[in-house]
């Protein structure tokens, strides 16, 4: 018999939720809403939001003259705002607070790094091409350095000036322990980096419960959307101290083959994925005949 578990700190951030909420809101109003951008990274939670009503589209090209534009949690960059001025479309804001008080960090230190002769480097510890890393370039009209790891930046700091201060950011929902070591290696080569704190608290305090969750069961299923940036990273984390960590998107990929008779088996997931699918997971996963009762 399989002893099934879900952490009880996953399901979605805070951001995720209001941006949810605010959307279901407007919905049950009748009329479309146009989300810029998948409004969450997890694919269930779409389908289930489209139903709904909502159109999810990739540029505001896509969206009608004066049309209702969502925009999700991850931000935008200010052109953003000032095209869908320009075509009368009523935005509703859902950028994440933490995502708000990055971007305007961001702004603050470019314009600290480029007064009095200096022509300092903002350095960005993000994905590439990620919809968070792009609003925070916008903020500084695409001056600033993105990293994904380390053999990024050192290849990147052949054409960095260790003359000039350095300001680097990290996207809100890295690992804390890995933009840690991107700082450390900038240190190591002679940077005068000043250090922002800027991953999401509720990001950084899953790190730790989720290592001792992982530890603590004999099988992991970690729940998420294939385009998650939070998802690979912990998903990540729970393989690195538990082998037996299996990453799904939904129900239809569960195998029976992953659980032996006795099983403690921990369900978790992104801050995209919703609760409602970590249970059906979870369900679907106590229903199962092991291997020893086959």
């Amino acid at each position: 018999m399989l002893s099934v578990e879900i952490d009880p700190g996953s399901g979605f951030c805070g951001g995720v939720i209001r941006a949810i909420t605010r959307a279901q809101d407007y919905l049950s109003h009748g009329g479309k809403l146009y989300s810029l951008g998948a409004i969450v990274h997890n694919e269930a939670e779409l389908s289930r939001l489209q139903d709904l009503g909502l159109v999810t589209v990739e540029s505001l090209a896509d969206v009608p003259d004066g049309e209702t534009v969502l925009i999700r949690a991850h931000g935008e960059p200010p052109a953003t705002y000032e095209l869908a001025a320009s075509r009368s479309l009523e935005v509703i804001d859902c950028s994440c607070p933490v995502v708000l008080q990055l971007q305007r960090s961001i702004r603050e230190a470019y314009n600290r790094l480029h007064v009095g002769g200096l022509h300092g480097q903002v350095i960005i510890f993000g994905r590439v091409g990620h919809a968070e890393v792009l609003g925070l370039l916008g903020q500084v009209n695409g001056d600033a350095l993105v990293v994904e790891d380390a053999p990024m930046l050192l290849q990147a700091m052949e054409s960095l000036d260790f003359t000039q201060p350095m300001e680097i950011f990290s996207q809100t929902t890295k690992s804390p322990s890995e933009y840690a070591a991107i700082c450390a290696l900038l240190r190591e080569h002679g940077a005068r980096l000043t250090v922002h704190d800027t991953i999401c608290a509720q990001v950084a305090g899953r790190h730790q419960r989720l290592v001792a969750f992982a530890r603590e069961c004999d099988v992991i299923v970690f729940v998420s959307g294939r385009s998650s940036s939070n998802g690979k990273v912990l998903s990540d984390l729970c393989l690195s101290v538990n082998p037996r960590t299996y990453v799904i998107g939904g129900i239809p990929e569960v195998s029976a083959s992953w659980f032996r008779d006795g099983d403690r088996v921990g369900v978790c997931g992104a801050t995209s994925t919703p609760k409602w699918l970590l249970e059906a997971v979870a369900q679907v996963i106590r229903q199962l005949p092991t291997a020893a009762e086959g």
